[in-house]
């Protein structure tokens, strides 16, 4: 089965438009985990609004302001001068596969209802890709992310960063890669009161490739993190600290990884070399294994296990043994 299932996966690329929720029955195409299932209701972002094409920077940001409905389509390489504000009730949409964004990053503040899909964001210096601060319903999907690992951790920032009480958020199909710090939930220690019952993020079916830290990292929150692959992933993957909780279930990890999941405070050093030789203390997270994970050769230092047993919603499981070839096929731009 599996042999004749890779051997589907090249000549049907191009029918993918036609299979909009179900990629291949192994895996949800559609959006799927916390953001679709949630108190609020499914995110839509700018559906039933209109449809508009943009390939200026001024254009762009007048397209994304406002809280309407509306559906923008990014035409070309936009290099923004400052982070633009997406508003509530929109669909964020790269054209083909040559739609990027440069120069400063995206920021998700205060909206509602918002998807950003198949766009290039990369080279974001002192900052983050996107960052997502108390707003509620995004669904980062069928992005890619890159920087410069060489450069250390703080040359450039996140890639997607969820912080200041978000919630209800999926992030889908990315294609991370050559980056130091990935994604965070939950920026600091001290914002307990703030983000303590919020954060709920699923990420699912992403392709790590060639990073450092935050795959993800969270503090407070409730993530749902399957069926990924992580290639090289080099110091510390899935970390659970400050009281949160992750569900971890179907993921495969290849190459050089030294810690594949960690519930121990400690913030090793590499995560944030500058602060302390000794890497941050912290206290403690949570961890609970699902559906069976594909360690390669990387370390599991579960200390506490939590009550985040189960997922609260239906999703599409896709068998452990063809997760790697078909993330490989699905994640990143132009997919869709």
């Amino acid at each position: 089965m599996r042999f004749n299932l890779l051997l589907l996966f090249a000549p049907l690329s191009g029918a993918l438009p036609l299979l909009p929720t179900s990629l291949f029955g192994l895996a949800s195409w559609d959006v799927e985990g916390f953001a679709r299932d949630n108190p609020l209701g499914p995110t839509t972002g700018g559906k039933g609004g209109s449809t508009v094409t943009v390939s200026t920077v001024a254009d762009f940001k007048a397209a994304v302001t406002g809280d309407e409905p509306k559906i923008v389509l990014v035409n070309g390489e936009l290099d923004f001068p400052s982070r633009p504000k997406i508003g509530s009730n929109k669909s964020v949409i790269g054209v083909g596969k040559t739609a990027q964004i440069t120069g400063s990053g995206l920021d998700i503040v205060n909206a509602t209802n918002v998807i950003i899909q198949n766009l290039k964001i990369s080279f974001i210096l002192d900052n983050d890709c996107i960052t997502i601060r108390n707003s509620t319903r995004v669904w980062v999907d069928h992005n890619e992310f890159t920087s410069d690992i060489s450069k250390g951790p703080d040359e450039y920032d996140g890639q997607v960063d969820i912080i200041r009480g978000s919630d209800w958020i999926t992030v889908s199909w990315n294609y991370f890669h050559d980056h130091w710090k990935s994604s965070l939930v939950g920026n600091d220690a001290n914002f307990r009161d703030i983000d303590f019952g919020h954060l709920h993020v699923t990420y699912h079916h992403n392709h790590w490739r060639n990073e450092g830290t935050r795959g993800p990292a969270g503090r407070f929150g409730h993530q749902h993190v399957y069926n990924n692959l992580y290639e090289d992933f080099l110091y510390q993957a899935i970390h659970s600290r400050s009281d949160n909780q992750v569900l971890v279930e179907g993921n495969v990890f290849r190459g050089k990884t030294r810690e594949a999941l960690s519930t121990y405070g400690l913030v090793i050093p590499e995560d944030s070399p500058n602060t302390c030789v000794c890497g941050d203390e912290e206290l403690d997270g949570f961890a609970n294994l699902g559906a069976r994970n594909d360690w390669g050769g990387a370390t599991v230092n579960i200390t506490q296990v939590g009550d985040f047993v189960k997922a609260p919603y239906k999703y599409k499981l896709t068998p452990l043994l063809l997760v790697s070839p078909l993330v490989k096929f699905g994640a990143g731009v132009g997919k869709i």
